[in-house]
């Protein structure tokens, strides 16, 4: 018997999350599937979007894309932060991948290297963000210096909203007006909507959207949204209660002592902790799910196990199944009481067995929507 700690990927939620996408936009649609998938398996994710006929797929660096090719992906794939030497371009000409552009050194590499086909490439504007892409001002000379050069067959002019799950804040209509006003008149497609995007700004859709969070069914906004509670969480992360123990009231549990019983308390044990990317410093408090009801977690999260309040559910046994988020306990609450965000939790998953399965699935869209609203 394998330890219990599990990630259940639920592929049928996937394919509803990314339907999702396509009924909330026209736009063609790029799934974002770096860094493994957000931790949900980028092979296995990259195949059943392929099969859905997604638009294009996006990885953070040649790597990532390699390794899509290599296992028989055929989409077409994004650079998102284009390539750090020239050493790549061979290699994105041989696997007919599409790099986004983004600062003057892989314009001035692009030059130099002797290109057998154009390339397709993104041209990324900073509008407002300040992390990458051409400043406003030196964006039109980048676009002039690719075109001329004869080495690009198409472009798409792309953005990237620093704001957009801040639904009060004008700073993302600032950002569309400055990439408006910089890209008008170029020839060229438009992309500048991540999941905040597309959810809550449809003026910003563009030709391209490029979902990542919400196509694994988890919202990117800290308040309630009509459009995210329609979401369907792709990934359950679950174990097991491998002990349980009643203790007096008024004794510690766990690491430093940080938690005291204030009355009798049976106390049970979950097989999961920081090691198997589970945050460290989640707080007493922060709720879990177990046959249906939720429970407490008591004290510090150790690296393989956690501790959690058993009093009121005193049907509770061992080897009863634990939820730490899925659909019925959303990652976004999780993420509130661990003060990070559902980004975090998902790539940070490491150690426990990855079960994949393809059901329907549904989800206490109350819950949901109460769960995450201030």
């Amino acid at each position: 018997m394998s330890r219990p700690a599990q990630a259940t990927i639920n592929l049928q939620a996937l394919r509803d999350n990314l339907a999702f996408v396509r009924q909330l936009s026209s736009s063609k649609v790029v799934g974002v599937i770096k860094a493994n998938a957000y931790g949900h398996g980028a092979l296995t994710i990259a195949r059943v979007l392929e099969s859905e006929r997604i638009d294009c797929l996006a990885v953070a660096c040649i790597e990532e894309a390699l390794e899509l090719r290599h296992n028989g992906i055929q989409s077409p794939i994004l650079l998102l932060e284009g390539f750090y030497s020239a050493d790549e371009l061979p290699l994105i000409e041989q696997y007919q991948l599409t790099t986004v552009i983004q600062h003057q050194d892989q314009i001035g590499m692009l030059l130099a290297y002797p290109t057998k086909e154009p390339l397709s490439i993104w041209l990324k504007l900073d509008s407002g963000m300040h992390r990458i892409g051409f400043l406003p001002k030196d964006y039109p000379k980048a676009y002039q210096a690719l075109i001329q050069s004869g080495k690009v067959k198409d472009t798409v002019f792309m953005t990237h909203f620093s704001c957009a799950d801040d639904l009060n804040n004008d700073y993302t209509r600032r950002q569309l007006s400055t990439f408006r006003r910089i890209t008008a008149g170029l020839e060229g497609e438009t992309s500048l909507c991540n999941s905040p995007g597309v959810l809550g700004w449809p003026e910003a859709h563009g030709n391209w959207v490029r979902p990542g969070l919400m196509l694994y069914g988890a919202s990117p906004f800290d308040v309630n949204h009509p459009h995210a509670r329609q979401l369907k969480p792709v990934m359950e992360l679950s174990s097991s209660i491998i002990a349980i123990r009643d203790l007096p009231a008024g004794v510690p549990v766990g690491y430093s002592g940080t938690f005291i019983t204030n009355r009798t308390t049976r106390a049970g044990v979950v097989a999961i902790g920081y090691a198997d990317g589970y945050p460290r410093h989640t707080p007493s408090g922060a709720p879990v799910v177990i046959n249906g009801k939720r429970a407490r977690i008591m004290g510090k999260i150790s690296m393989d196990m956690m501790t959690v309040d058993l009093t009121d559910l005193p049907d509770v046994k061992t080897g009863d199944k634990v939820i730490l988020w899925g659909a019925e306990l959303p990652a976004a609450e999780v993420a509130q009481h661990a003060g990070t965000i559902p980004y975090e939790l998902f790539c940070n998953m490491k150690r426990v067995n990855i079960r994949y399965i393809d059901a329907p699935v549904t989800t206490k869209q109350s819950d949901t929507a109460e769960s995450i609203s201030h």
